[in-house]
Formats: structure tokens, C-alpha cells, sequence
């Protein structure tokens, strides 16, 4: 199944309280739970003023539908086409 890259520009997002974190978590989990199992949140990174979320699903239309269902932003969304980590200089 295709993993993507959602970019969400949020401005503030670093300063996000661990409550309004959780909140935001729970409305993703909601829509998915409504959406089926085909689509999955992996993780996402909080950065000063976006927040990058790693999703798999069958195509990106469903990524944006969560977006749109959830209320948050998708500014961009790319497919991941590989992943590298320190292993992948062995």
C-alpha cells in the first residue's frame, strides 16, 4: 500500500498545548475510524509552523479526503517513493 508525506502548515503549531495535541489526534482518529482500515496515520512531526504526517493509504485522493473531513489543512501531499535510514549505507 503507497505511505505518503502530508505537509499541514499550521502556524503555531511548536507552541500547541499536549491538550490540543491529543484533540487534534482524536478528530484524525475519528475520521479514520469512519473512513475504514484502508487508510492508516503512521506518525506525524510538530515542527515551529507545520506539522509533516506519514500516512498510508490506497491513493491520495483518500489523504485528502481525511483532510477535508478533519478540518486540517493537507498544502501538500507527496507519495513516498522510498525510504532510506543509517542501515542503507551498509
Amino acid at each position: 500500500m503507497p505511505k505518503y508525506v502530508i505537509e499541514r502548515e499550521i502556524p503555531g503549531a511548536g507552541k500547541l498545548s499536549a491538550e490540543q495535541l491529543k484533540a487534534i489526534s482524536q478528530v484524525s482518529c475519528g475520521v479514520l475510524s469512519k473512513m475504514g482500515p484502508q487508510i492508516q496515520w503512521v506518525n506525524s512531526f510538530v515542527t515551529t509552523d507545520k506539522i509533516y504526517c506519514v500516512y498510508i493509504a490506497p491513493n491520495e485522493e483518500m489523504v485528502r479526503e481525511h483532510a477535508i473531513q478533519g478540518g486540517f489543512p493537507a498544502n501538500s501531499v507527496s507519495p513516498v517513493s522510498t525510504i532510506i535510514d543509517p542501515t542503507t549505507s551498509e
